[in-house]
């Protein structure tokens, strides 16, 4: 009898596989990480073979942990990065090149010149998206076009594109199903964000042939059987989601109004907006939401893409920290971040500001600043960019969200969570489980499978708001002024 419920969870800076058991538990976990690189300024690339095998071996890692086998697994669920874009030969599998990510802005002057022009309204009326380099309509542009030989073998079929979601399950089916999901599909720019299908017209515009494309499946419904000769079983793949479409499920937020924020290495808010789109007037985005049953369900979304990415910075880059869990203790040895504002616009700024060629800053700076203040200028910035999404979120809607769900490595941090209670004025609880892409990409699996039916979502700790509002107040009007400086 088949034991656990398999959870691919591909993001940017790693691979994890996670094994559930029919209670809804963690059995085991594994995790391998990803390395980005970065060829020129605003370009992030990664690796797509070493993603693959990466995500391959951690499945392995994960039935190590147990001493069990592939066959113990019942089906697979996979959440991925969104966005980032990979072109590969239908036959050899091999990719045509890097991996363009969702944070690469390569492509920021196309998207200018379509902002520009008349076409912009209609596009984002039709995807529910800003024109934008995070989105993949034109990073696939970009590939074809830097290669002469490749328009033509897209239109001749000898090419698939993918989001991360379809190079895994290419991979994972062996080469024979060549799919993608409707949350990832409606994050190419491709996607009538309506009617679930490609659109043509869109299509036309970016000059894409729809021989590359991947047939759209829903998130929650087997599409198609892990390949004997890569896990050693027939397995269905019966969940896919992007991450954050993942998290919303993980969260328990499949109602309206209810809301999640992932802190991973950007930030991502989503709220439940029902069956209906909503268009928002905010600078948020319209998307689609992962749906439990057969019914399209939608949500709207706020991305800041820069969060965890800004702790690694100071790790990787300045050698200020030396594990990103030390930026708590760093953080509450001062008690303020003595005037100090990070603005982390490495790769452009996302909603609700949408400026792609805006870069970091850090303002404020006095003799008396050290690596303290700057360590919690980082983290404030994270709760900073979140709060700015939540404003954004409400003046849409007109309705104040009574709690916000939160998820994601840096949801550990106890000083980010209190800030981002103080900052919003209202609770944030954090789960027991973190990784809700992974648990979100189970619970797709699981319904569609009948391995469980419920969502397992249980509180670890609320944080509840003491900050006065004279100290919020003059904590936001810093952070403005610094983010008007890189616009």
């Amino acid at each position: 009898m088949s034991q656990y419920l398999l959870a691919c969870d591909e993001g940017t800076s790693s691979a994890r596989s996670v094994l559930f058991d029919r209670e809804g538990n963690v059995a085991a976990s594994a995790q391998i990480e990803i390395q980005s690189t970065f060829p020129k300024d605003g370009w992030v690339e990664q690796n797509a073979n070493a993603i693959w095998d990466a995500q391959r071996q951690s499945i392995s890692n994960a039935l190590d942990q147990l001493g069990a086998h592939a066959s113990a697994l019942h089906a697979v669920g996979i959440t991925n990065q969104r966005e980032t874009t990979i072109v590969w030969d239908r036959s050899t599998g091999e990719p045509v090149g890097p991996a363009i990510t969702w944070q690469c802005r390569r492509t920021a002057d196309q998207c200018a010149a379509i902002n520009g022009s008349s076409d912009a309204a209609r596009i984002q009326a039709r995807t529910g998206l800003k024109i934008d380099p995070y989105f993949s309509a034109t990073k696939l542009r970009w590939i074809l076009d830097n290669s002469p030989d490749l328009p033509k073998r897209a239109k001749d079929g000898e090419l698939a594109f993918g989001t991360v979601d379809s190079w895994l399950i290419f991979n994972l089916t062996d080469g024979r199903l060549h799919a993608i999901d409707r949350t990832n599909a409606s994050r190419t720019l491709f996607m009538d964000l309506r009617e679930g299908a490609w659109d043509n017209e869109l299509l036309s515009y970016f000059d894409i042939p729809l021989e590359i494309l991947p047939t759209i499946a829903p998130s929650s419904g087997e599409i198609g059987y892990t390949s004997g000769d890569v896990l050693g079983v027939e397995i269905p793949i019966a969940g896919v989601a992007g991450d954050q479409q993942a998290a919303l499920v993980g969260q328990g937020c499949t109602t309206p109004n209810s809301a999640k924020l992932t802190y991973g290495t950007g930030a991502f808010l989503l709220v439940h907006t029902g069956t209906e789109v909503q268009v928002s007037k905010s600078g948020l985005l319209s998307t689609t939401a992962a749906s439990l049953g057969d019914s399209d369900e939608f949500a709207l979304e706020g991305s800041v893409f820069s969060a965890g990415s800004a702790i690694q910075w100071l790790r990787d880059n300045l050698d200020i920290l030396s594990t990103a869990a030390e930026s708590e203790e760093l953080a509450t040895s001062v008690p303020d971040s003595a005037g100090v504002y990070l603005v982390p616009a490495f790769e452009g700024l996302g909603a609700p500001h949408w400026s792609a060629n805006a870069r970091g800053a850090l303002v404020g700076l006095s003799r008396s600043a050290d690596r303290r203040h700057i360590v919690r200028a980082a983290l404030e910035s994270i709760a900073l960019q979140s709060y700015d999404l939540i404003a954004a979120l409400e003046e849409d809607t007109g309705d104040r969200i009574a709690e916000l769900r939160v998820d994601g490595g840096a949801a550990a941090n106890d000083f980010l969570l209190q800030l981002q209670a103080d900052l919003l004025d209202r609770p944030v609880a954090r789960p027991v489980d973190l990784e809700s892409t992974a648990r979100g990409a189970a619970n797709l699996a699981a319904t569609a499978s009948d391995f469980w039916l419920d969502a397992h979502y249980e509180v670890d700790r609320r944080f509840e708001p003491s900050m006065s509002v004279t100290n919020r107040k003059s904590m936001l009007d810093g952070w403005y002024a610094a983010v008007d400086s890189v616009l």
